[in-house]
């Protein structure tokens, strides 16, 4: 017996059934994503008969029960206490698209090409759209949420459809009167008594406006007997085309099946009374951008961990041991029961893995040199419990951070060395000659430091971290500048040291004067004080300023706060600078790496 029947259905029924509620979402469906350019891609490859491929439903009442939702912008229409008869599995996008655009009166509520939120009402041009199949694409028009398309930023009025009486006077006809024509048809022939005009509007009744009502689209639907596991199989099948699914969703459906909404735990809900995990973990800086692909790898990591240890603990061997793995397929497989086990851990291992990057001096979300370094980190926090703070642990994590960073070992695919660092670094609290595979391969070429150019660069940002922490304080107000980018109000930046102006007029490489060994963070008070002056010019206006008033060696007890040599800087004398700076940046980094920067450069 088959589970699912094929059939077709027009257009202007499913989204009627739509609009009563009988047709809805489940819950775990992502939000409407289509762009302008797509809603007209449609409405033309509607009128010109075109296939947009088949809508699969699932019909309701069996073993998987949904929590549900109306399509976007048919919520006020339908009463809370109507229940669906089918589930959208596929076509949302599609069907939400043609809901907003022809069978609803306000305005489609879209996107640019780029993503900034929009209102638009569409049109057909009448003439043009009877000109030809090939100009119908032409013949869409997008107005704003007042129907009309202003220039001159906003200033001048180019079209104005905002009433039907002007609407007709241009013959644009209105997209969401599409299955109510005869009733624009009479107000046409109230303001047009030129015979042609409503002569071409019966041309267009018949090429545009008929083949939208006469429309059939295909349908699957999936029978009420279809098993959860069937129905998140076809889900995930039937989504890999056009916006791929993330994780997330995918795994937001699976559980769905099983009665959890993982969106209203990740999200929160409050039609459900639910609070956000992903709002608690926000509140701290370091954490505010964190994803919940980031949190489901994290308990994968303790999943299959568990599972590893049980497998050793049985006496497998080989290949018969499953490993500790972070990779998509295995996130995909995580159980509801593993989620349920491990999401307040691991939820509590961010925290505290914002913590410690807190107390390595790491203050907002953009300074962070790899937000992947972080899901091993809150993994291990979430084993670790308190103990992440003993002295030998925290100098242990500390080492295998900072070697991941300086490294530059957490660019690209790290889901292998994510699993490995978890379990290596818990054997190595334990065992101090099992060092992880990330400490050992971690090495740092001195030569580096002159490419380093970008700030985006994982390296430069830890670099700098690793000067502040130092205790560099600003050459203008004399406070440590990671007291003053807390108070955010000041604007503080990396700066040239030897400003860029100096350096072009001595035919210095901008490729030497631009990286990181001739720059520093400041103020942008010290920073006009520099200008295109040389350090010995600059240094004493800095100095002679009423607010500052420092002698030379409070002065250079500052610069010298930058990890650089103040007598250089004095003497204008470029090229040792920079040879000197480098010395004291490899220190800094030998230091926080824990070993010999050139031997591992030799090695």
């Amino acid at each position: 017996m088959s589970n699912f029947d094929s059939t077709k259905i027009l257009l202007s029924e499913l989204l009627d059934n739509i609009k009563k509620g009988k047709v809805q979402l489940p819950d775990f469906q992502r939000g409407w994503v289509w762009d302008d350019e797509h809603v007209k891609d449609l409405l033309v490859s509607i009128a010109r008969s075109f296939p947009v491929g088949a809508v699969m439903l699932l019909e309701t009442g069996g073993e998987v029960r949904f929590q549900t939702r109306p399509i976007e912008g048919v919520e006020d229409l339908i009463d809370a206490t109507v229940q669906p008869q089918k589930l959208i599995l596929d076509g949302q996008q599609r069907l939400t698209t043609l809901t907003q655009a022809i069978a609803l009166t306000s305005p489609v509520k879209t996107r640019t090409s780029k993503g900034k939120p929009i209102q638009r009402h569409y049109y057909f041009d009448i003439k043009k759209a009877i000109e030809s199949e090939i100009y119908i694409e032409d013949a869409i028009v997008a107005v704003d949420e007042n129907k009309q398309i202003k220039s001159n930023f906003g200033r001048d009025i180019d079209l104005d459809l905002s009433t039907v009486e002007k609407e007709c006077e241009h013959m644009m006809f209105p997209c969401d009167q599409i299955f109510n024509s005869n009733q624009w048809l009479i107000k046409l022939s109230q303001n047009h008594s030129n015979p042609e005009d409503l002569a071409i509007f019966t041309e267009f009744i018949s090429r545009i406006i008929q083949p939208f009502c006469n429309y059939q689209l295909p349908v699957i639907e999936l029978k009420k007997e279809t098993s959860k596991e069937a129905v998140c199989l076809v889900f995930e099948k039937v989504n890999t085309g056009g916006v791929k699914l993330s994780v997330f969703e995918l795994i937001t459906a699976s559980y769905a099946a099983d009665g959890y909404n993982l969106r209203d735990d990740w999200l929160g809900s409050e039609i459900r009374n639910v609070d956000s995990r992903k709002s608690r973990i926000a509140k701290h800086p370091l954490l505010k951008e964190t994803e919940a692909p980031e949190m489901l790898q994290a308990v994968t990591i303790l999943y299959t961990y568990e599972m590893r240890q049980n497998d050793i603990k049985e006496g497998k061997v080989g290949k018969q041991i499953r490993p500790v793995s972070a990779k998509r397929t295995d996130v995909l497989k995580l159980p509801l029961e593993a989620w349920k086990k491990y999401a307040d851990k691991v939820e509590d291992g961010f925290k505290n893995a914002a913590q410690f990057l807190r107390k390595e001096y790491f203050y907002a979300r953009s300074e962070l040199p790899y937000s992947t370094q972080v899901i091993p980190l809150a993994a291990v926090m979430s084993v670790l419990g308190n103990r992440w703070l003993e002295p030998k642990i925290y100098e242990k994590l500390a080492r295998w951070y900072w070697c991941g960073v300086l490294g530059e070992l957490y660019g690209g695919a790290v889901e292998t060395r994510i699993a490995n660092d978890f379990e290596e670094l818990l054997a190595w609290f334990e065992d101090n000659d099992k060092i992880p595979r990330t400490i050992i391969d971690a090495f740092f070429q001195p030569e580096r430091l002159y490419s380093l150019r970008s700030r985006n660069s994982a390296a430069y940002k830890a670099i700098n971290i690793l000067i502040l922490r130092e205790g560099a304080k600003d050459w203008f107000w004399n406070s440590t500048i990671q007291e003053l980018d807390a108070q955010q109000e000041l604007a503080l930046d990396i700066h040239h040291i030897f400003p860029i102006k100096w350096c072009e007029d001595r035919n210095i490489d901008p490729k030497i004067y631009n990286c990181i060994l001739n720059k520093t963070s400041i103020s942008y008070k010290a920073n006009r004080k520099i200008g295109g002056d040389a350090p010995s010019v600059y240094l004493q206006k800095i100095q002679n300023e009423k607010q500052v008033s420092l002698s030379d060696d409070e002065m250079d007890k500052l610069l010298s706060s930058h990890s650089l040599s103040p007598d250089l800087l004095r003497n204008d004398d470029f090229d040792a600078f920079i040879s000197d700076r480098q010395v004291q940046l490899i220190e800094l980094i030998s230091k926080a790496m824990g070993k010999d920067i050139q031997e591992s450069h030799n090695d």
